[in-house]
């Protein structure tokens, strides 16, 4: 199992890659973009000593993700216009149990779940408003113009529409239209997490099944006799 405890500073780089598309035009964006790829390759390096997953750790989503965060921060004149793509990281990091460990120490692992999908949406989010600046707001705006880009991008997947602000031409309509869908989606998602009857994480030992009724005493795919803990900390 590899355990991402030893990474440092995670919520301060997640808000310097939020801001990546405004600051990049700035003197010490560049060595601001070397210390952060420093961190992250020191990182990756680690996991990768401690794994025990051999070879098949390379094939994980997660670390491609890594990987290309990495090159992203290593070449940022190439792969500037990718740089919105970084807020991925706060995805990959969902995915390795790292944001989960405080909350089944607190006894809340039943909303891990829930996080989840609070997580897929606020990167979806970031990623989208930071490709609606990269691509049609970038030019000399800033700030401003980095906060209509999130307000474009909120008033769409809410679906609400003022139409004060849209993207020109058919690649706008095209980017609104997928932005719509695939924000409904996330939000339909969160709804049934928040909503729904709780689960717990539990690995069944037998089939391997990891969500469980928090009363259960048999695994429902497999028949295994369970033992849950009644704090609903499995894992």
């Amino acid at each position: 199992m590899v355990s991402n405890r030893g990474v440092g500073g995670g919520s301060r780089r997640h808000r310097l890659f939020i801001a990546t598309p405004v600051i990049r035009e700035t003197s010490s964006f560049i060595w601001l973009d070397y210390a952060v790829a420093a961190v992250l390759f020191v990182d990756i390096a680690a996991r990768a000593i401690a794994t025990t997953a051999g070879i098949r750790w390379l094939l994980h989503l997660t670390t491609w993700v890594d990987l290309f965060i990495l090159l992203t921060l290593l070449f940022p004149e190439s792969l500037g216009n990718l740089g919105f793509l970084r807020i991925l990281r706060l995805w990959s990091l969902s995915r390795s149990g790292f944001l989960w460990h405080p909350l089944n120490e607190l006894g809340l692992g039943e909303w891990r779940e829930a996080s989840h999908s609070i997580v897929n949406l606020v990167t979806f989010l970031f990623i989208i408003t930071g490709f609606v600046y990269t691509f049609f707001f970038r030019a000399g705006s800033g700030m401003a113009g980095y906060i209509d880009a999130l307000y474009f991008t909120v008033a769409t997947v809410t679906t609400t529409g003022f139409g004060d602000i849209v993207l020109p031409g058919v690649w706008g309509k095209l980017t609104a239209i997928a932005t719509m869908i695939v924000g409904i989606t996330l939000f339909v998602r969160l709804a049934q997490t928040l909503f729904r009857p709780p689960k717990v994480f539990f690995r069944c030992p037998t089939c391997a099944l990891q969500r469980h009724d928090p009363d259960a005493v048999y695994c429902k795919a497999c028949g295994e006799i369970l033992a849950i803990p009644n704090d609903g900390d499995g894992e």
